[in-house]
């Protein structure tokens, strides 16, 4: 006889390490222990491709924790890319200076965002400005710098100097492992669908179904994305894939059509509200065993 369904607890972020310098709308570091699960349930593959790349926590514990032989990062947006590029070649060193010794204050973040970025080090810096400064972390056009802050710190209430030099430093320890792109996820995607020992994990910006479309155009510089497309590119997938999405019927809908598996995780966002996303995927029963650990089939 089955067990009853008993939930497991939402993962604790806190106890994730935390390796992007990036504050980011829909970050998935809540999903690391599901990816771990999911690719150690899986012979090592040769190479993890993550075609929308964004903060990068998924690539990051891949690549740190070699679970897949090699990573490949893809990321259309001119801003976050330049921030990678830089990360991930020799003016990380450059990056890490100018992060260390910027005098934080309202002025100097205004004069700096004023002047047009002369080189992609220079874009990057200004992007992690961005990030650090704007309300939520947010880079797309039409956010702005926070007032408050955390307990009234304002402006320097996100701007963690030391620890963004930390990380990028271990980002730039490790570069070998990663392989960037600035380029479309999708086209790339197609590049790889025939290599079974390719993995995908594919976290497109939320723009499906009705609360996506909306949330999708105020996060992304980037939201437009022909979702049907992309459902039918990773259905010639002949590795495997792990997708996440709102949970919408929509995207439900597109997922059951081409005989892919659902299953709803618990998280928590940014405010820490309790909330539902959406895995798809080709067999999640390796989720499911951390979702009902209690079960007693498993």
């Amino acid at each position: 006889m089955k067990a009853a369904r008993q939930l497991a607890k939402i993962v604790n972020v806190a106890s994730v390490p935390q390796r992007s310098p990036f504050r980011y709308p829909g970050g998935k570091t809540w999903l690391v222990p599901y990816i771990r699960a999911w690719l150690r349930s899986l012979p090592q593959p040769e190479l993890f491709i993550e075609p929308f790349v964004g903060g990068g926590i998924v690539s990051l514990t891949v690549g740190f924790e070699k679970l897949a032989k090699a990573v490949t990062m893809v990321e259309l947006d001119e801003d976050v890319a330049a921030v990678w590029k830089t990360m991930l070649s020799s003016d990380a060193s450059w990056l890490i200076d100018r992060i260390r010794n910027f005098d934080m204050s309202v002025e100097s973040v205004q004069a700096e965002l004023a002047m047009p970025p002369s080189s992609t080090r220079q874009r990057a810096f200004n992007t992690i400005l961005k990030n650090r400064t704007y309300h939520g972390g947010i880079l797309a056009h039409g956010s702005g710098l926070i007032k408050n802050g955390e307990n009234g710190k304002g402006i320097k209430s996100r701007w963690y100097a030391k620890t963004l030099c930390e990380r990028i430093s271990h980002i730039s320890l490790v570069r070998d492992a990663f392989t960037f792109f600035q380029e479309d996820g999708v086209a790339l995607m197609a590049r790889h669908t025939k290599e079974k020992n390719t993995v995908f994990f594919i976290d497109p910006p939320y723009t499906a179904g009705g609360n996506g479309k909306r949330a999708g155009r105020r996060l992304y510089n980037h939201s437009e994305l022909d979702h049907e497309k992309l459902f039918d590119v990773t259905a010639k997938v002949k590795g495997d894939f792990l997708m996440t999405y709102d949970n919408d019927p929509e995207v439900v809908a597109m997922a059951k059509s081409r005989g892919f598996d659902t299953e709803v995780v618990p998280m928590k966002n940014t405010h820490h509200a309790e909330m539902v996303e959406l895995l798809i995927g080709r067999n999640l029963d390796w989720a499911r065993k951390l979702l009902y650990p209690a079960m007693a089939y498993w």
